[in-house]
């Protein structure tokens, strides 16, 4: 009954930012925990960062940590990863993910995660 669509992706130069968005449609996501996560080709989906229901809580990869900020606006039913300084390693496709969990607790699983947007692709050229 949750549907989320990522978009922001592109291909920028190392250094450059990016917002991603990540919008929900059918059920406003004002109690689910929000997480995105990434994936290289031939690697795990990987852990990025990660938001509680209220906005109050956020937690990072240390691969990102101080260049990435998510955040969230309820009433818009959208999650946003800014991205600074990005790196060639940043190349990936990246999802959104959320849970009704809420509880904060093993965020960093893509099984707690009952919902997945389709993914939208950055690019960092060297």
């Amino acid at each position: 009954q949750v549907q989320l669509v990522e978009s922001g992706g592109g291909l920028v130069q190392a250094g450059d930012s990016l917002r991603l968005s990540c919008r929900a449609s059918g059920r406003t996501f004002s109690n689910y925990d929000m997480g995105w996560f990434r994936q290289a080709p031939g690697q795990e989906r990987a852990f990025v960062a990660a938001i509680n229901w209220s906005g109050g809580n956020t937690v990072y990869a240390e691969s990102v940590k101080g260049r990435f900020t998510i955040s969230r606006d309820n009433a818009k039913n959208t999650v946003y990863l800014q991205m600074d300084s990005l790196k060639p390693e940043d190349t990936a496709v990246y999802y959104c993910a959320a849970t009704s969990t809420a509880n904060f607790v093993n965020y960093y699983s893509t099984y707690v995660y009952e919902y997945w947007g389709q993914g939208t692709q950055v690019t960092v050229s060297s």
